[in-house]
């Protein structure tokens, strides 16, 4: 008779994340580059300045009203492409917002070559429309 070597073999109990580390890093590189692609708004060249950043005391809502070098006026709030409003419209729509939600903060973008009396004229109209500060979006250098 023969005798046979014939051991039972155990089943393995350990996970093979090689699969998944693999998936995560494929993942990781997509989003890196997308993530530039992501950013909406208004081509506005900011002035750059070495103002250290502002806190936000709470997770509040932005509004963001731009100028651009042409002096129109842009209303940002999380639409893909804003589109030029007239000046009256942005104090109109900040106000209607403003009194839905006070706590929203109004945030200026204005391009570099546009006149200083634009950008104070914008911020007269959001002092008008309720806006009690108004922070001004800048670049660091």
């Amino acid at each position: 008779m023969q005798t046979s070597n014939h051991r039972k073999r155990k089943p393995v109990s350990e996970i093979n994340v090689v699969p998944y580390i693999d998936v995560m890093l494929v993942l990781l590189v997509i989003f890196m580059i997308t993530a530039p692609m992501l950013t909406q708004g208004v081509e506005v060249e900011l002035p750059k300045t070495p103002a250290d950043p502002v806190k936000n005391q709470n997770d509040n809502e932005h509004l963001i009203v731009s100028v651009d070098f042409n002096g129109q006026y842009f209303i940002e709030r999380g639409q893909d492409k804003p589109e030029p409003v007239k000046v009256s419209a942005v104090g109109s729509y900040v106000g209607k917002v403003l009194k839905q939600s006070p706590q929203t903060t109004v945030l200026v973008r204005g391009d570099k070559r546009v006149p200083y009396g634009t950008v104070v004229e914008l911020m007269t109209i959001l002092q008008k429309a309720g806006a009690t500060s108004v922070g001004l979006v800048t670049e660091a250098p």
